[in-house]
């Protein structure tokens, strides 16, 4: 059966399943903004066991990278993840879930061909397009 390009589109159109943009939208705020008030309620907790505040925000950024590793070990951050979409790559916990994802996958492979070298596949091109924004930024401010 020989068909057009636009024969196909239709064909596909009629059987794609609709997103729900609204409920994924809603979805994505609400787990995002829980891992945001559980980062705030650490650092709070931090702070009251008496850290300066520079101080319980480092604690507070080691224990979400902690909690989410351990989270994507125990293949719960994921399951949340199909459910908040979007919402599950607040900056710290999500690029944590993206180290660790591959380098669980990978593990089979071994220590150093599976583990090690596939571990940045994810995050290797935001941390080489980060360091190199935050170059071309400091250099633009340096020269203003």
């Amino acid at each position: 059966m020989e068909m057009s390009k636009q024969e196909y589109q239709k064909f596909v159109q009629a059987r794609a399943k609709s997103s729900p943009i609204v409920k994924d939208c809603v979805l994505a705020f609400a787990i995002g903004g829980g891992i945001c008030v559980v980062g705030q309620l650490i650092m709070d907790g931090f702070t009251a066991l008496g850290l300066e505040r520079t101080d319980a925000g480092t604690a507070t950024s080691i224990s979400l990278v902690f909690l989410s590793a351990l989270l994507t070990g125990l293949n719960l951050y994921n399951k949340l993840a199909r459910y908040g979409g979007a919402g599950t790559l607040v900056p710290i916990t999500g690029f944590a879930n993206a180290v660790v994802s591959p380098a669980i996958d990978f593990k089979s492979e071994g220590f150093i061909t599976g583990m090690a070298s596939k571990m940045f596949t994810v995050a290797g091109p935001v941390i080489v397009f980060g360091v190199t924004a935050s170059v071309l930024y400091g250099i633009v401010l340096m020269l203003l």
